[in-house]
């Protein structure tokens, strides 16, 4: 047996290996890299590619545009021409478009319209904005270089006047004077008048919201903070079932209910309480319910799976993947290759989505969002099956 330690004290633990230590030190170093990048990463290279902008008018205004937004934006926006203001309109109001530009007819003095969405996004709305202005300049150097063009040709017809005038009045001067008579009398009241003055009024760009933000979040700021709680709360309903319900079957059941009550509780608050949200309430209800399942069922079905460890992959799933990719902030169009697209597949990506569409574009169809936020709660629950079958079978 062994020799009890002098004084009936326990011996010290061992310490910890230096090269534990060390591994330990860097593999918390770069979770915290991959934090950083997580979260920076979107904003710092996000940069508008390919943003579709509906385009109606006259064939030739609508090339002299496009060149134009080719020249001072390549590559930026895609024009996708309509046949008129009311199909630019449905566009904006589907989603296909985040807004459009609607050219008048210039020889009848109609002035070109620029339709926003502030409701889309706050980025693209800036945008749309910002082509109304580079239009006005191109419509203000368009009548300025009118105007010159009838000032010169004023001015050309008034000097070819006052020549015509000097003639004349030289040669009535010389044959007054053959005649023996006063050459001033002849000549008197002969000055030319002088070149009416030319005005020429600029056309004003119009600028309409077609989809306006709610009068209670004017700025949406209010919006995309909302969408923090529905990451949030799935997160913490996934982890907290995982470690406060024994049974895989059991945690199924209890995130049904507990994604019921949250996404009544976020309801409540975010649409009857703050008003961020404007869609019908039970449409709400239902995709707020479906965002918080779609994130708890996948981690308890990781837990099925690979037992606690699989708590980890709720967090960096959700939060260190899908939210960078939601398009939350700014649109998937600003991110670089195919991410923008893939993010909408995921829980962070289609709730803002479908929360969105619901709110300010009930004519959008927001099919795809529903169908992404289904197929991770089918997920999570087939994986809690499976691992409901191998504890049951061992």
């Amino acid at each position: 047996m062994s020799e009890e330690p002098r004084g009936g004290t326990r011996a010290p633990a061992p310490r910890t290996p230096a090269g534990r230590l060390i591994a330990t030190a860097l593999g918390l170093s770069l979770v915290l890299t991959l934090v950083v990048l997580a979260f920076t990463w979107p904003a710092m290279t996000s940069e508008a590619e390919d943003l579709p902008v509906a385009i109606t008018g006259p064939a030739d205004a609508v090339d002299a545009v496009a060149g134009r937004l080719a020249e001072a934006r390549p590559g930026t926006i895609e024009l996708i021409e309509v046949g008129d203001r009311d199909a630019a309109v449905e566009s904006v109001e589907t989603r296909e478009t985040y807004g459009a530009i609607v050219l008048g007819d210039a020889s009848a003095g109609e002035a070109p319209e620029v339709l926003t969405s502030s409701a889309a996004n706050g980025a693209t709305n800036q945008l749309m904005n910002a082509l109304a202005q580079q239009l006005q300049t191109a419509v203000t150097e368009q009548a300025t270089a009118a105007t010159s063009e009838r000032m010169t040709a004023a001015q050309s017809e008034a000097a070819e006047t006052v020549r015509q005038t000097v003639e004349d009045a030289v040669a009535a001067a010389l044959r007054a004077a053959a005649q023996g008579e006063r050459p001033g009398a002849t000549a008197a009241g002969a000055a030319p008048a002088a070149p009416e003055p030319v005005d020429v009024e600029i056309p004003r760009v119009k600028v309409t919201d077609v989809v306006p933000l709610s009068d209670d979040d004017p700025n949406g700021s209010g919006f995309t903070a909302a969408l923090f709680p529905t990451l949030l709360g799935g997160m913490v309903g996934g982890i907290g079932i995982s470690t406060a319900v024994r049974g895989a079957m059991r945690r199924v059941s209890a995130v049904i209910l507990y994604s019921a009550l949250g996404g009544g509780i976020l309801t409540a608050i975010l649409q009857g309480w703050f008003g961020v949200l404007q869609g019908d309430w039970w449409w709400t209800l239902g995709a707020m319910s479906l965002s918080i399942a779609a994130i708890a069922a996948p981690i308890t079905g990781f837990v099925a799976i690979f037992g606690r460890a699989g708590i980890a992959a709720g967090p960096v799933l959700m939060m260190l993947i899908g939210n960078p990719i939601s398009g939350a902030t700014t649109p998937k169009e600003f991110l670089p290759w195919h991410w923008g697209e893939i993010g909408q597949w995921f829980p962070p990506g289609a709730s803002g989505t479908l929360l969105r569409d619901l709110s300010y574009f009930p004519a959008a169809d927001a099919a795809n969002a529903w169908i992404a936020l289904g197929a991770w709660v089918a997920g999570g629950i087939v994986l809690s099956l499976v691992g409901h079958a191998r504890a049951t079978a061992r």
